[in-house]
């Protein structure tokens, strides 16, 4: 049987930032970006709210800022509400067949906010996590989605706790404690996408990660074994039946998995799932001038796992709408765009949006193209006209964002610049891009202007 707990354990406990080629910290750097951009954005929403009126303010040194009110929390009551805003409007990016940094940054930050940890740790501990996230599933045949699992609340939970152990410097015992213990605390269900409590799986697995490396380090123990042990972590999640334990391979530290598949940034504020079809969508009606009246039908041939994910339907709310393919449809046709100001009650229930729906219609295959995501290998769109014609836009491997498409700086900054002034000034805004562009040569992570209540933001 693979030693699957201790070896990911050992590489935690010996990584340094040196380690990292550059494209591994530039993959750790976006999905940083990324994150708080979003997470600022989100940070309004009715389930942030509900979630952050039930946590007190800390009145200890060691707290860790609420993003952005500035409101100091208890580090893992940081993660916690800090991770549900960064998920809250799923505009977070995407990996792993997960959200890694939805759960890893808020982490991170809070974690690293309390130790005065610098800039390159926080490269360092996103590596980290990352890295035991994929090689852990690397050794699942099967999809956790199929399951009825959410991979971000699943497998984040091992990568949080990894991250915050590489951030308290855990040596590999400790840090084999910590991603043991985070193990128990894993759990989270695809039935609740479309709710508010997909956002609270980001938000408490965070909160586990800096609750597990924390308990570690006080001497907390847990099963050395946990991953691998016939009762364990993979075997109780594993969607095949069959995990690869025994003859599987170990390669952490050497196959950089976060290089090869890195971070895809979202373009759009809705499941992943769909944001292929909506490239293509949006490309046909720019392409012929669509209009609503003009269209009978909307074609739209993708997987099976990914339909599953999109159980809407017939959306009602801005959260259902965001995982449901005749809504991207939708809006793509009637807006021209599937934005923030697309995913909210009000356009949703508009009855021409609803009439809509119903000339979205979705076929699927079960082919599934290689690499981490359970898509199909390709989404494809056909638009039918009220006049008979069939249009039809190419097939859409990757989506615009993607690590095989990426942003460049300015589209990159672009997006964080839309997230990030719904709360700041563009000059704050502007001076918090330029400081996490360059996070690695940060000396400590308190100075991020994070917050809209410094006197020197």
């Amino acid at each position: 049987m693979l030693d699957i707990t201790r070896q990911t354990a050992n590489f935690v406990a010996g990584l340094k930032l040196s380690d990292l080629s550059g494209r591994c910290r530039e993959a750790a750097r976006t999905g940083i970006i990324d994150c708080v951009g979003v997470m600022i954005a989100g940070a309004a929403e009715q389930p942030v709210r509900i979630v952050s009126a039930m946590v007190a303010a800390s009145t200890q040194n060691d707290g860790a800022p609420e993003v952005p009110s500035g409101r100091n929390l208890a580090a893992p009551d940081a993660a916690l509400v800090n991770g549900v805003a960064a998920h809250v409007l799923d505009y977070d990016d995407v990996a792993l067949a997960g959200h890694p940094s939805t759960v890893l940054v808020p982490a991170i930050l809070a974690e690293g906010w309390s130790l005065d940890s610098g800039g390159a740790d926080a490269l360092a501990a996103y590596a980290a996590g990352y890295e035991v996230w994929a090689q852990v599933i690397a050794l699942e045949p099967g999809h956790l989605h199929e399951r009825g699992f959410h991979p971000t609340a699943v497998m984040g939970a091992l990568a949080t706790a990894a991250a915050c152990a590489r951030l308290r410097n855990l040596d590999s015992t400790k840090t084999a404690h910590a991603i043991a213990i985070a193990a128990s605390l894993a759990s989270g269900l695809v039935a609740n996408f479309g709710t508010m409590t997909k956002s609270l799986h980001a938000g408490r697995t965070a909160q586990s990660g800096v609750l597990a490396a924390r308990l570690a380090d006080q001497g907390f123990t847990a099963s050395l074994d946990v991953l691998e042990h016939q009762t364990g972590f993979l075997r109780a999640h594993s969607p095949s039946g069959t995990p690869d334990i025994e003859n599987g391979t170990i390669d952490i530290g050497r196959n950089w998995r976060l290089a090869d598949l890195g971070i895809n940034v979202k373009r759009y504020p809705t499941c992943y799932a769909t944001h292929r079809s909506i490239d293509a969508m949006i490309g046909l009606v720019n392409a012929h001038k669509l209009k609503p009246d003009d269209v009978k039908e909307i074609r739209v041939h993708t997987g099976v796992t990914q339909r599953l994910m999109l159980r809407n339907t017939n959306p009602q709310t801005g959260l259902e709408a965001k995982f449901s393919m005749e809504f991207a449809m939708t809006a793509a046709l009637i807006a021209g765009r599937v934005g923030l100001s697309e995913l909210t009650d009000e356009f949703v229930s508009r009855p021409d949006v609803g009439a809509t729906f119903a000339k979205v219609h979705c076929t699927t295959t079960d082919e599934i193209m290689p690499g981490d995501q359970p898509f199909a290998p390709a989404d494809c769109v056909s638009v039918v006209l009220t006049s008979g014609e069939v249009l039809e836009h190419a097939p859409v491997v990757h989506a615009k964002g993607s690590w095989q498409r990426p942003l460049s700086r300015d589209e990159l900054q672009d997006k964080f610049m839309d997230c990030a002034t719904r709360v700041f000034k563009q000059g704050e805004a502007d001076a918090l891009f330029e400081q996490l562009w360059n996070i690695e040569d940060l000396r400590s992570i308190r100075s991020l202007r994070l917050t809209n209540d410094r006197s020197d933001a």
